[in-house]
Protein backbone atom coordinates (compact mmCIF):
# COMPACT_ATOMS: atom_id res chain seq x y z
CA UNK A 1 0.00 0.00 0.00
CA UNK A 2 1.05 3.51 -0.96
CA UNK A 3 0.98 6.43 1.74
CA UNK A 4 -0.31 8.71 -0.75
CA UNK A 5 -3.02 6.88 -1.66
CA UNK A 6 -6.18 6.67 -0.35
CA UNK A 7 -7.56 3.67 0.31
CA UNK A 8 -11.03 1.61 0.11
CA UNK A 9 -12.10 -1.29 2.94
CA UNK A 10 -14.35 -3.74 1.25
CA UNK A 11 -15.93 -5.92 4.37
CA UNK A 12 -17.47 -9.06 3.27
CA UNK A 13 -19.51 -11.38 5.88
CA UNK A 14 -19.65 -14.64 5.02
CA UNK A 15 -21.80 -17.16 6.45
CA UNK A 16 -21.49 -20.84 4.30
CA UNK A 17 -20.43 -19.17 1.48
CA UNK A 18 -17.19 -21.26 0.09
CA UNK A 19 -18.61 -21.14 -3.21
CA UNK A 20 -19.22 -17.57 -3.61
CA UNK A 21 -16.14 -16.36 -2.72
CA UNK A 22 -13.74 -17.18 -5.19
CA UNK A 23 -16.54 -15.97 -7.54
CA UNK A 24 -16.65 -13.08 -6.02
CA UNK A 25 -13.06 -12.30 -5.42
CA UNK A 26 -12.36 -12.40 -8.88
CA UNK A 27 -14.86 -9.89 -9.51
CA UNK A 28 -13.97 -7.41 -7.20
CA UNK A 29 -10.46 -7.94 -8.24
CA UNK A 30 -11.68 -6.97 -11.53
CA UNK A 31 -12.97 -3.25 -9.76
CA UNK A 32 -9.73 -3.28 -8.21
CA UNK A 33 -7.47 -3.47 -11.24
CA UNK A 34 -9.41 -0.44 -12.97
CA UNK A 35 -9.32 2.01 -9.72
CA UNK A 36 -5.65 2.22 -9.57
CA UNK A 37 -5.51 5.59 -8.39
CA UNK A 38 -6.20 3.79 -4.69
CA UNK A 39 -5.38 1.04 -2.79
CA UNK A 40 -7.73 -2.31 -1.59
CA UNK A 41 -7.94 -3.82 1.56
CA UNK A 42 -10.70 -6.63 1.83
CA UNK A 43 -11.76 -7.83 4.88
CA UNK A 44 -13.59 -11.04 4.58
CA UNK A 45 -15.68 -11.72 8.40
CA UNK A 46 -16.21 -15.55 8.26
CA UNK A 47 -19.28 -16.04 10.50
CA UNK A 48 -19.46 -18.88 11.98
CA UNK A 49 -19.32 -20.76 8.75
CA UNK A 50 -19.90 -24.82 8.93
CA UNK A 51 -18.61 -25.56 5.25
CA UNK A 52 -15.06 -24.67 4.02
CA UNK A 53 -15.56 -20.84 3.85
CA UNK A 54 -12.46 -20.06 5.88
CA UNK A 55 -9.98 -22.57 4.35
CA UNK A 56 -10.84 -20.74 0.85
CA UNK A 57 -10.46 -17.27 3.07
CA UNK A 58 -7.22 -17.93 4.29
CA UNK A 59 -5.86 -19.49 0.44
CA UNK A 60 -7.17 -15.89 -0.39
CA UNK A 61 -4.77 -14.23 2.37
CA UNK A 62 -1.81 -16.37 1.46
CA UNK A 63 -2.00 -15.31 -2.15
CA UNK A 64 -2.92 -11.47 -1.57
CA UNK A 65 -1.30 -9.37 1.14
CA UNK A 66 -4.44 -7.19 0.42
CA UNK A 67 -6.90 -9.74 1.91
CA UNK A 68 -7.38 -10.15 5.87
CA UNK A 69 -10.07 -12.04 7.81
CA UNK A 70 -11.81 -12.14 10.93
CA UNK A 71 -13.45 -15.87 12.04
CA UNK A 72 -15.86 -15.69 14.69
CA UNK A 73 -16.30 -18.47 16.98
CA UNK A 74 -19.72 -19.46 15.94
CA UNK A 75 -22.34 -17.58 14.07
CA UNK A 76 -23.46 -14.11 15.50
CA UNK A 77 -25.28 -13.40 12.45
CA UNK A 78 -24.67 -10.77 9.47
CA UNK A 79 -24.91 -7.22 11.97
CA UNK A 80 -22.19 -8.52 14.11
CA UNK A 81 -19.75 -9.48 11.29
CA UNK A 82 -20.37 -6.18 9.29
CA UNK A 83 -19.52 -4.81 12.93
CA UNK A 84 -16.53 -6.68 13.06
CA UNK A 85 -15.12 -5.38 9.58
CA UNK A 86 -15.76 -2.13 10.66
CA UNK A 87 -14.14 -2.20 13.58
CA UNK A 88 -10.70 -3.86 11.55
CA UNK A 89 -10.57 -1.75 8.68
CA UNK A 90 -8.02 0.94 7.96
CA UNK A 91 -9.66 2.69 4.86
CA UNK A 92 -10.42 5.96 3.66
CA UNK A 93 -13.54 4.45 2.18
CA UNK A 94 -15.66 1.10 3.38
CA UNK A 95 -17.86 -0.55 1.71
CA UNK A 96 -19.90 -3.46 3.11
CA UNK A 97 -20.86 -5.94 0.57
CA UNK A 98 -22.25 -9.48 0.29
CA UNK A 99 -20.00 -12.11 -1.23
CA UNK A 100 -23.09 -13.78 -2.92
CA UNK A 101 -22.28 -11.18 -6.09
CA UNK A 102 -26.21 -9.39 -4.94
CA UNK A 103 -24.08 -6.45 -4.21
CA UNK A 104 -22.24 -6.26 -7.96
CA UNK A 105 -18.65 -4.78 -7.60
CA UNK A 106 -18.57 -3.03 -10.52
CA UNK A 107 -21.26 -0.31 -8.90
CA UNK A 108 -17.83 0.80 -6.67
CA UNK A 109 -16.78 1.96 -9.95
CA UNK A 110 -19.19 4.81 -9.59
CA UNK A 111 -19.79 5.12 -5.80
CA UNK A 112 -16.34 5.89 -5.56
CA UNK A 113 -16.30 8.46 -8.26
CA UNK A 114 -19.51 10.19 -6.77
CA UNK A 115 -17.76 10.41 -3.21
CA UNK A 116 -14.29 11.99 -4.56
CA UNK A 117 -16.57 14.37 -7.87
CA UNK A 118 -19.94 15.44 -5.70
CA UNK A 119 -20.69 16.95 -2.44
CA UNK A 120 -21.34 13.47 -0.64
CA UNK A 121 -19.79 11.84 1.97
CA UNK A 122 -22.35 8.04 1.77
CA UNK A 123 -23.55 6.90 -0.98
CA UNK A 124 -25.97 3.36 -1.47
CA UNK A 125 -26.67 1.36 -4.00
CA UNK A 126 -30.70 0.28 -4.34
CA UNK A 127 -32.03 -1.40 -7.21
CA UNK A 128 -35.73 -0.33 -8.02
CA UNK A 129 -36.08 -2.15 -10.71
CA UNK A 130 -35.38 -6.33 -10.08
CA UNK A 131 -35.43 -7.42 -13.73
CA UNK A 132 -34.15 -10.08 -13.44
CA UNK A 133 -36.18 -11.47 -10.28
CA UNK A 134 -38.68 -14.15 -10.78
CA UNK A 135 -42.67 -13.60 -10.17
CA UNK A 136 -42.62 -14.27 -6.24
CA UNK A 137 -39.25 -12.47 -5.16
CA UNK A 138 -40.50 -9.82 -7.16
CA UNK A 139 -43.73 -9.49 -5.02
CA UNK A 140 -42.20 -10.06 -1.25
CA UNK A 141 -39.33 -7.59 -2.41
CA UNK A 142 -42.46 -5.36 -3.50
CA UNK A 143 -44.25 -6.06 0.48
CA UNK A 144 -40.65 -5.42 1.74
CA UNK A 145 -39.91 -2.10 0.54
CA UNK A 146 -43.04 -0.82 0.97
Amino acid sequence: MSKNKKLISIIVPCYNEEESIPLFYKEIEKVRNKLTEVDFEYIFIDDGCKDNSLGEIRELARKNSCVRYISMSRNFGKEAGMYAGLEASKGDYVAIMDVDLQDPPEMILDMYKTLTTEDYDCVALHSPDHKDYGFVRKLFTKMWYS
